[in-house]
């Protein structure tokens, strides 16, 4: 009798998912793009390390062909969210140093221990049970010191962190690294980053010749250039643009492409999608694709009579080259598009658009959502037929 396979491990997908003439919508992920990008920010840190956030399954991308692209292009460092996703760093990249920025949830240091990886202690809570694990293992276990300066998420205030320097609970762990975590590193005029970069500064005084980490992706571009000896990116690696209102100095990394259903023509006065929000002004030629909010395309990007009354932004994508707005609202499965303006030999039966690529990049697709580019991202979809370009799985 044969034996059945083994479960597959969880970056396997990619064998699963549709072959690309049955995919619904196909994304395209650019390693080469992705090591570029950290590359880049690589260089302008320098002399800091810069590191990378692979958190949310590398903000959407995959942790497994991330984590491998990021660390042939010389990265050594990564941050995740939670213990899960360490985990799953630690088995791709054995000598990595890799950070839990979620806090250290009670119970759980034999699992840390296990894969070596080093919690953010953002309380005394924190920093008793893990004293208690690196006691239990007799030697002094690494791990990063998560001081609250202004996002009142998690973290020891200011004081409290300063305080602990001279505190006996701290014995028995060792700081590898003081981090803390900018409000609104992308408003560079905004006063509350000169605050938070003070507040670090006073708790940095208090512990000499530890390394410390403040900028995210925009606090790398901030003129105070708070980098000092780690910096994080995270969503700029994946292309998204870390200097709003500036040209976006990243290259794209992904591209998604949905494939047309059918085509059909309409009456003026007749109404596309549910609750018949859109009522077509004049004739009008419709093209439908097989993606919706169940591949993460965000329903909130719906087109509507009101949102076009009142000149609100809704969902485009590119077809043959041509901006296309979108008709009605997004389904779960589908999104109609309003495709008058393109030459009718121009789009047919089974081909594919463009929702994300091109002049069409995350950061609008956002706005035009009504939400932002981070949240494009880790919506991705696991309908997708997903291919990998520019690096090896």
């Amino acid at each position: 009798m044969t034996a059945p396979p083994s479960p597959a491990s969880p970056w396997e997908w990619t064998e699963t998912c549709p072959p690309p003439c049955e995919a619904g919508g196909l994304l395209t992920i650019d390693l080469a793009a992705l090591a570029a990008n950290w590359r880049l920010l690589r260089d302008r840190v320098s002399p800091a390390e810069c590191a990378a956030v692979v958190k949310a399954d590398a903000y959407g991308i995959g942790i497994e062909p991330a984590v491998r692209a990021l660390a042939a292009a010389g990265c050594r460092t990564f941050f995740v969210a939670q213990l899960s996703e360490g985990a799953r760093v630690r088995a791709v990249c054995p000598q990595a140093v890799i950070y839990v920025l979620n806090s250290f949830p009670p119970g759980t240091g034999d699992t840390y221990v296990r894969h070596g990886l080093r919690p953010a202690l953002g309380s005394r809570e924190d920093i008793e049970e893990w004293a208690a694990v690196s006691r239990a293992v007799g030697r002094r276990l690494p791990a990063m010191l998560h001081v609250d300066t202004g996002m009142n998420r998690l973290g020891l205030p200011p004081a409290e962190a300063a305080a602990l320097a001279g505190d006996a609970l701290v014995q028995d762990v060792e700081f590898a690294l003081v981090a803390s975590h900018f409000v609104s590193s992308e408003e560079p005029e905004n006063p509350i980053n000169a605050r938070q970069v003070a507040a670090f500064e006073a708790v940095r005084a208090v512990f000499p010749g530890i390394p410390a980490s403040l900028a995210n992706s925009s606090g790398i571009f901030l003129p105070q250039r708070p980098h000092y000896q780690l910096v994080r990116p995270g969503y700029a690696l994946y292309g998204g643009n870390p200097t709003p209102g500036r040209p976006n100095p990243m290259s794209p990394v992904v591209r998604l492409e949905g494939r047309v259903l059918q085509i059909r023509t309409v009456r003026e006065g007749e109404t596309v999608g549910y609750n018949a929000q859109w009522t077509a002004p004049g004739e009008r030629r419709l093209a439908t694709i097989s993606v919706g909010y169940a591949d993460g395309y965000p329903r909130a990007a719906s087109a509507t009579d009101a949102k076009r009354a009142g000149g609100a932004a809704f969902g485009e994508a590119i077809v043959a080259g041509r901006r296309c707005p979108f008709a009605g609202r997004v389904s779960m499965d589908l999104i109609v598009l309003d495709v008058s303006q393109v030459p009718a030999a121009d789009v047919c039966r089974g081909d594919l658009v463009t929702l994300i690529g091109g002049d069409l990049d995350l950061d609008e697709v956002g706005r035009r959502a009504g939400t932002i580019g981070y949240e494009i991202l880790t919506s991705l979809g696991r309908r997708y037929r997903r291919t990998y370009v520019g690096g090896s799985l």
